[in-house]
């Protein structure tokens, strides 16, 4: 055999379709009827499953945090009566005065 004769790869429609898919994928184009299909395809192509599985294999995973955390979560601050108070009467104000010029800020 020639060695400047490539070899002839046969693909099937679905196969090629699931390449086209593949791409949109990855550049993040991919429309959820279009993942449906690329997951049927999948599904029913040995050859394309066994792809699929392999790119999982081969891709890098975020290392998994085993540690829980430990920070407690963050508290908004309570305001004191005092505050409470002023905040209501100001708002109370403005809300009279809104009609003229006098707004207390």
């Amino acid at each position: 055999m020639d060695s400047n004769k490539r070899f002839i790869i046969r693909r099937t429609m679905s196969q090629e379709r699931f390449e086209v898919l593949w791409k949109k994928r990855m550049e993040g184009e991919c429309t959820l009827r279009e993942l449906a299909e690329m997951d049927e395809i999948i599904n029913r192509d040995p050859m394309v499953r066994q792809f699929v599985l392999k790119e999982m294999e081969d891709a890098e995973l975020p290392p998994r945090n085993d540690e829980p955390n430990t920070s407690p979560p963050a508290t908004p601050q309570l305001k004191t009566l005092g505050d409470k108070i002023k905040s209501f009467l100001k708002r109370l104000i403005n809300f009279f005065m809104s009609d003229s010029e006098w707004v207390i800020s």
